[in-house]
């Protein structure tokens, strides 16, 4: 049945038939983006978080409830989501599965191989979270997609001991796919961030293509935290012998000091809006409370623009128009003097003792003012403190701010943006606040037209768990050329055996 569903989707793409892709944990799409940007056509995406979910459906099925609708990818069936979304029969409904499981997914299972598991999935059954793989290899097996895209964190290379990257290659291998993964960093292909990133790609044997890596657009060079991180995650591959006997691992395509730089944080966020938050505090235009997409901004950057800019302005189908609604900003009065002190690179033990001289220089000024000592300790002085000074240890939290370099690409964004965002300061002491959605959403290298559902936090949240577009653009390019390929020489075949006839 799998064989036939397969014949039939290769003779459909032989035909012309642009490539459907269904996209598992979701997310707000930004995989998806990136595969439409490359030609695909997107089915559907399955995604727990709600708000999420409401973004998926909103910048892929504009007007459809039932594309915006939160799935359960442990309690829905293949078959039922075909079903749901009348897509027709499940092994025909898409050519290309994407997504990445939760990094969480692969905690509990311990030394055990996946091939192994998959057989014997109910040994894990106590375990929800472990099961999501197999809920991916089950949506494999019923789809017969040509072609599996996968994106997780480096660590999936080396987690609790084991390679689980190879060990999905081996289930994948086992079922009909040439399967391979590598490591790939978003600031080499457009993005301005230094994001590491696995991605493994399997294709059906009936193709008859290698898997290939996007090659590398755009040079920089990585500091050692993100060398350290990958050395981290290839340790086994040099460790052990039956890590990856099979030899699924490819080494990414080398960028080379020859191509264009890398585009810096200035070049993706220089032409928004520019926002003072002390003014805005001063003012009592910036307030404590939920921050809603309901207050457009006037567009003024034109003049600013950069070729990242532009890209991001004229996106087609997701365009920027004369106004943002989602250029907005935390509530952190106690800090946006201090984020002005700041130098680009600063990270929180900087942060922190340049907090203690600015209280020191606001103790001396308040002693000066009621013209006797306010004694350490006391109740004035601990209130002073507290307005002036984050309460974290600096020795336990060194990472936990840093200010942008304008210079160069942002460093990661996480989904911990949608708690506090002091990981992503602006680099512009004057406008001395953290990044607005929009901005994030630019790092990420989501166009203007993208729209985030929810309010900020979940916005936030949603934007650093997403894949890069423009990474997942370059993946999928890849992906299409070697299906491409494979159509080339089907047309081939036909022709040659005409003449023949």
């Amino acid at each position: 049945m799998q064989k036939s569903a397969v014949r039939q989707k290769i003779a459909r793409i032989v035909a012309g038939g642009r490539p459907r892709v269904l996209d598992l944990f979701a997310g707000c799409g930004g995989l998806s983006l990136g595969f439409k940007a490359a030609g695909f056509d997107i089915v559907a995406g399955v995604e727990l978080d709600p708000d999420a979910a409401a973004s998926h459906g909103l910048n892929f099925h504009p007007g459809d409830p039932l594309h915006s609708r939160a799935r359960d990818i442990t309690t829905l069936k293949p078959e039922n989501l075909a079903s749901d979304l009348q897509l027709g029969p499940a092994s025909l409904a898409v050519d290309v599965l994407v997504g990445g499981p939760p990094c969480q997914a692969f905690a509990r299972v311990g030394r055990s191989k996946l091939r192994e598991i998959a057989e014997h999935p109910e040994a894990f059954r106590h375990d929800p979270r472990s099961r999501l793989y197999i809920n991916y290899l089950d949506y494999v097996e019923e789809y017969a997609p040509l072609a599996v895209v996968m994106e997780n964190v480096p660590d999936m290379l080396n987690h609790g001991g084991h390679n689980i990257a190879a060990e999905i290659c081996e289930v994948l291998s086992s079922r009909g796919y040439v399967c391979a993964y590598t490591l790939l960093n978003a600031a080499f292909y457009g993005v301005p961030q230094m994001r590491e990133r696995m991605f493994l790609v399997a294709l059906r044997e009936e193709l008859d293509a290698p898997v290939r890596f996007p090659s590398p657009t755009n040079w920089i060079s990585l500091p050692p935290g993100y060398e350290g991180s990958r050395a981290v995650a290839l340790k086994l591959h040099t460790l052990t012998e039956d890590n990856d006997s099979n030899g699924y691992y490819r080494a990414a395509p080398k960028a080379e000091a020859r191509l264009t730089a890398a585009v810096t944080t200035q070049d993706a966020i220089v032409d928004l809006p520019k926002i003072d938050a002390r003014k805005q505090l001063s003012s009592g235009e910036l307030k404590r409370g939920a921050r809603r997409f309901d207050v457009p901004i006037q567009y003024d950057g034109h003049e600013r623009l950069t070729e990242y800019g532009r890209l991001m302005r004229v996106w087609p189908g997701f365009a920027g128009g004369p106004t943002l609604v989602d250029h907005v900003i935390r509530y952190l009065p106690r800090d946006y003097e201090l984020f002005a002190k700041l130098q680009p690179g600063d990270q929180y033990p900087e942060a922190f003792a340049q907090a203690e001289v600015m209280f020191e220089e606001a103790l001396k000024q308040a002693e000066e003012k009621l013209g006797v000592p306010i004694g350490k300790g006391s109740k004035a002085w601990n209130e002073l403190r507290a307005k002036i000074v984050p309460p974290y240890d600096p020795g336990k939290f060194p990472n936990k701010w840093r200010k942008m370099e304008a210079d160069r690409p942002s460093r990661t964004l996480l989904a911990h943006l949608g708690k506090d965002g002091y990981s992503h300061i602006h680099y512009d002491s004057e406008q001395a606040r953290t990044i607005s959605v929009r901005e994030a959403a630019r790092l990420q290298s989501f166009p203007d037209g993208f729209s985030f559902s929810g309010t900020m936090n979940p916005a936030f949240r949603q934007i650093g768990n997403a894949v890069p577009p423009l990474l997942g653009k370059a993946v999928a390019t890849a992906v299409l050329e070697q299906i491409n390929s494979a159509r080339a020489q089907q047309s081939t075949r036909k022709i040659a055996g005409g003449r023949h006839q």
